[in-house]
């Protein structure tokens, strides 16, 4: 079934995509519900996009089954509102083909694909691979670029050949180096729309041309995210948009620096007024220090301020 407009698949791809959290139950099973309200809560703060089944969304710690469940409850609720584009990866071609080819069917406005983990496959089999996925669908690619995670960093050279391929249109480039997204933009530009995927160079990538911001703060801090987007891009307000990005500086590098990235924004949605729960394990959940470091520096913010002062206690804080 179908659950989602398949124009939007059609339609180019900018803006804020939230990397989507997925909700636990204290017994770590999927909290269906709180998933549901997760992804309502982001489109109505001004999100334009949904990333399920990311990092963020710990998918390689979810069944297939539980990956299907997560994405029909995502798409459910976003009805068409914003385009939903689900996270593909896998450790095998076959298995990303067999994802891809799902989300596709259900509706989805494109898919994200990293290089498969573990496996560490060169450039050539790199290639192989996306010609694959992309010889198997019809909606659109976004390269995800995340060698800190998979072990494999895939080069200006192999993106701009992979953007040859017909629906590789989209990188989102993670390793924080701001001279990969001037590169990016250099080499291929004009056929691949840049995605900035390392929070604390959101601002300067947006500023010399990405197409958007693909993150998991923005579950924590999503109209604060829209606003930077709003003055950096559609405004050309730069000065606003610098110091909006400087109040959201501290929360960012304490999140990019954590090496607790998942964990601490699950538990910086929970201070917000919207708990999701725990990781799943081997994660564990964030300790009273951290959850103090954390609630320190929402409070810099003024959409923090504004959720945490207001907020009932929430289950993490029990």
């Amino acid at each position: 079934m179908n659950m989602q407009p398949t124009s939007r698949a059609a339609s180019p791809l900018r803006g804020v995509f939230a990397a989507l959290v997925t909700p636990m139950t204290a017994d770590e099973e999927i909290d269906l519900p709180k998933l549901a309200e997760a992804a309502d809560r982001l489109i109505r703060r001004g999100v334009h996009g949904l990333v399920p089944l990311g990092s963020t969304g710990e998918y390689y710690a979810l069944s297939a089954d539980e990956r299907d469940l997560v994405l029909r409850t995502t798409l459910e609720t976003a009805a068409g509102r914003v385009p939903v584009v689900a996270g593909t990866n896998a450790g095998s071609t076959r298995e990303v083909i067999a994802y891809s080819t799902q989300a596709e069917k259900l509706g989805c406005a494109g898919i994200m694909l990293a290089a498969p983990y573990y496996s560490l496959p060169g450039p050539e089999e790199l290639f192989a691979h996306f010609k694959a996925v992309n010889d198997a669908i019809g909606v659109p690619i976004i390269v995800y670029n995340y060698p800190g995670r998979t072990g494999v960093d895939m080069t200006p050279a192999l993106l701009e050949r992979l953007a040859e391929l017909r629906n590789v249109r989209y990188v989102k480039e993670s390793t924080g180096e701001m001279s990969r997204i001037t590169e990016l933009l250099r080499r291929c530009g004009d056929r691949l729309g840049v995605f900035c995927g390392c929070d604390t160079i959101a601002l300067e990538s947006l500023m010399v041309g990405a197409m958007g911001w693909i993150g998991g703060v923005a579950n924590v801090l999503p109209a604060s995210h829209v606003r930077l987007y709003e003055l950096a891009v559609e405004r050309s307000e730069y000065g606003a948009a610098r110091k909006l990005f400087f109040e959201m500086l501290p929360l960012l590098e304490l999140m990019e620096g954590s090496g607790k990235y998942t964990q601490w924004v699950k538990a910086a949605c929970g201070l917000m007024g919207c708990d999701c729960g725990p990781p799943r394990r081997p994660l564990g959940p964030a300790t009273a220090e951290e959850l103090a470091d954390l609630r320190e520096v929402l409070l810099q913010t003024a959409e923090g301020r504004r959720a945490v002062m207001q907020e009932r206690p929430s289950r993490l804080l029990a």
